[in-house]
C-alpha cells in the first residue's frame, strides 16, 4: 500500500465522511458510499454534499455510490465513517461480500447495549488476519475541507499497517501520526464527546472560563482512568486523540456535543435539541454506554454520571453541575 494505493472506499456520507473523502481524493481515487439512494443521487448531480457539508465541490477522482458492493470493488482501503451504532451491521455486510480489505474507521463512541468500543466490535466480526485501525483526533469536518491545518492519530492492530495507513491519508493540510494504542485512541475519541456535553452545560449556565477549564482537566482524568483500566497507554491521553480532541470538542464552535450541552442548559428537552441538530451527536448515546461499562470495570466516572443523569431527564442540567461541585473533597490525583 502507501504510495501504490489506487482506491479508497469511504463508507458514510455525513459531514466527516465527506470531508475525508474530499481530502483523500486529492491524492487517490475515492468512492464515497451512502446508504440513502436519494441522497447519493443528489450528491452525484450537485458534485457536492449540500445536506451535510455545504457546497464544497467534488473533484474528478471522487465518485459517489449507493451500492456497497460497487463502492468497495477494487478498493485498497476501506474507511468506515458510519455512526458507531451501525458499525457492526456494516462489518457484517462487508463479510457477506467477501471483503478482506484493510479497514480503518473514523467514527467514535460505544456500541449501544453492548457498550463495546469499535475495535472490540471489529475483533468479533473481522477475521484474525484482517488489518484494521482507528483514525481519531481534533478534527472538525468544516476545517479539514477548507484545507486548514489538521492533525490526527491513526492507531492499528499492526505496527507496519499503522504506518502504511497513516501514510495513505497523510498529506496536504492533514498530518497523520501513527500509533498502536488502539484502545487509548478509541477511548479518547469516544468519551471526549460526553465531556463536551458537560462543557456545553457549564458554558450555557454562564459558569465561566474557570469552570470550563476545570471540567476539561477533570474530564481528561476521567477518560484516562477509564482507558487505562481497559489497557490503554496513559501517554496516549496526553496526545491528539486524548487532550487534543477533548479541548477542541469542549471549546470549538462546530462541536455538536457542546451544542447539546448549551441547549440543555437553556432548558430545552433533549428530543427537541436532537431534532434541531440535524447531525449525530455521539456523546448522547455514549454517556449511557460508558456508565454501563464503567460499572462493570469499577471505574469512577462522576462527570459522565451527571451528564447521563441530565440526558435521561432524571436531573436538570443545573442540578447535575451543582451535584458535581458538591462532591466530597479529595486529592487531585484520585
Amino acid at each position: 500500500m502507501g504510495a501504490s494505493l489506487k482506491k479508497i472506499a469511504v463508507l458514510g456520507a455525513g459531514a466527516w465522511g465527506t470531508a475525508l473523502a474530499i481530502h483523500a481524493s486529492q491524492q487517490h481515487k475515492v468512492t464515497l458510499w451512502g446508504r440513502n439512494a436519494g441522497h447519493v443521487s443528489g450528491m452525484r448531480k450537485a458534485r457536492a454534499n449540500p445536506l451535510y457539508l455545504g457546497d464544497f465541490t467534488f473533484n474528478d477522482k471522487l465518485e459517489v455510490e449507493d451500492s456497497l458492493e460497487a463502492a468497495i470493488d477494487g478498493a485498497d482501503l476501506i474507511l468506515s465513517v458510519v455512526p458507531t451504532a451501525g458499525f457492526r451491521l456494516i462489518l457484517k455486510e462487508l463479510k457477506k461480500l467477501g471483503s478482506k480489505q484493510p479497514l480503518i474507521w473514523a467514527h467514535k463512541g460505544l456500541e449501544p447495549v453492548s457498550a463495546l468500543l469499535p475495535h472490540e466490535v471489529a475483533i468479533e466480526e473481522l477475521s484474525m488476519s484482517q488489518q484494521w485501525g482507528v483514525l481519531s483526533g481534533p478534527s472538525f469536518a468544516a476545517e479539514l475541507v477548507r484545507e486548514l491545518p489538521t492533525a490526527v492519530t491513526l492507531a492499528a492492530n499492526n505496527t507496519e499497517f499503522a504506518h502504511e495507513a497513516a501514510n495513505m491519508l497523510h498529506g496536504g493540510n492533514l498530518r497523520v501520526y501513527n500509533s498502536t494504542d488502539v484502545i487509548g485512541v478509541s477511548v479518547g475519541g469516544a468519551i471526549k464527546n460526553v465531556m463536551a456535553i458537560a462543557a456545553g452545560i457549564s458554558d450555557g449556565m454562564g459558569f465561566g472560563n474557570n469552570a470550563r477549564a476545570a471540567m476539561i482537566t477533570r474530564g481528561l482524568a476521567e477518560i484516562t482512568r477509564f482507558g487505562t483500566a481497559l489497557g490503554a497507554k496513559p501517554e496516549t491521553f496526553m496526545g491528539l486523540a486524548g487532550a487534543g480532541d477533548l479541548i477542541l470538542t469542549c471549546t470549538g464552535q462546530y462541536s455538536r456535543n457542546r451544542e447539546v450541552g448549551l441547549q440543555l442548559a437553556s432548558g430545552k428537552a433533549l428530543e427537541d435539541v436532537l431534532n434541531g441538530l440535524g447531525h449525530v451527536a455521539e456523546g448522547v448515546n455514549t454517556a449511557k454506554e460508558v456508565m454501563r461499562r464503567a460499572e462493570k470495570i469499577d471505574v469512577d466516572m462522576p462527570i459522565t454520571f451527571e451528564v447521563n443523569q441530565a440526558l435521561s431527564n432524571s436531573k436538570s442540567a443545573k442540578q447535575a453541575v451543582m451535584d458535581l461541585l458538591g462532591r466530597e473533597q479529595k486529592p487531585e490525583g484520585v
